[in-house]
């Protein structure tokens, strides 16, 4: 893995954060590094806000026509949804040097919607440092709208912040990591607790049916969210010694199911590598999150939890 200090400005992959405050402070910020990208005969993708995709596209003109926009709002709803993306992009254009802009972090964003986009910008240094391309990728913060945290926490995760080309609280991939190994806050003392094991998956797709039930879900959803988990408790069938613990519960706002077992997964892309699907039971995580609003992957040598949230 590489460390903290093996950044350097050569890297090849060059992961900054911007804060700025206001619209004309992001313009002023964002758009010269568009338009370098452009300058320099390099594809460009802005996945961002729709108003500052909108706010983008006035200030470039006629430019904007060279430059590839993404909605960050309907991709990074599960920030596990946006490396992909970026894999995706990189490999359209091979043997090109490329740049992108994304913000995955905006204000109103649920606190556990913020520590998975904290881990997915921890995880692009693990997924992009050791691929052979040439990638900028600029993350703009608004510093007038966030809490001091969270703007604490992109220091950590990006080895560029503003013209800080070596930052010092960057904490490579270790602090990615420590960030994947951590374990999740412990399930409520309400929550309901299955065992299962095999021969059991049936009666625990009865039991997601009935949590399910308790709430206002389309029929839609809830058909997903039993796949995702039936995805998930088969893993634990396969990889966490033949058994499992599923665990739901209901806050507010939100469905939450967890599927626990003994296994250890050491990829911490898990679900994130379309390439990788098959591997390490990465099929069921990457089902879960392409099906689940919000899908958070933890696992040690003290086993691996995989919990789904469903907006309510």
């Amino acid at each position: 893995m590489t460390s903290a200090s093996a950044h350097q400005s050569g890297a090849r992959f060059r992961h900054a954060a911007v804060f700025y405050r206001g619209p004309d402070d992001y313009l002023a910020n964002v758009a010269p590094f568009v338009r370098a990208g452009l300058d320099a005969g390099e594809p460009v993708l802005v996945v961002e806000l729709p108003d500052r995709v909108e706010a983008l596209r006035r200030d470039l003109g006629h430019r904007a026509a060279d430059v590839g926009f993404l909605d960050m709002v309907a991709l990074a709803r599960n920030p596990a949804r946006i490396i992909p993306a970026w894999r995706r992009f990189v490999e359209e254009h091979p043997g090109r040097a490329v740049r992108g802009v994304g913000e995955p972090v905006w204000a109103g964003r649920r606190p556990v919607e913020l520590e998975e986009c904290r881990l997915h910008e921890s995880l692009l240094n693990v997924a992009f440092d050791e691929v052979d391309v040439e990638f900028r990728l600029l993350c703009p913060y608004d510093a007038s709208a966030l809490p001091g945290e969270v703007l604490a926490d992109a220091a950590r995760t990006h080895p560029v912040v503003g013209s800080t080309e070596d930052n010092p609280a960057y904490g490579g991939h270790a602090h990615a990591l420590a960030a994947f190994h951590r374990p999740l806050a412990p399930a409520p003392e309400a929550a309901e607790v299955i065992d299962f094991g095999a021969g059991d998956l049936a009666g625990l797709r009865s039991v997601v049916h009935r949590l399910c039930d308790l709430t206002t879900m389309t029929c839609d959803a809830v058909e997903d969210l039993v796949l995702a988990t039936h995805e998930l408790a088969t893993n634990s069938l396969r990889h966490g010694a033949g058994e499992g613990v599923l665990r739901g519960w209901l806050e507010p706002g939100a469905l939450v199911l967890e599927v626990a077992d003994r296994g250890v997964i050491r990829d911490p892309l898990v679900g994130r590598e379309e390439a990788a699907e098959l591997a390490e039971g990465g099929r069921g995580v990457w089902l879960a999150n392409q099906l689940c609003d919000l899908v958070q992957v933890r696992s040690s040598e003290a086993g691996t939890a995989v919990r789904l949230h469903t907006w309510l």
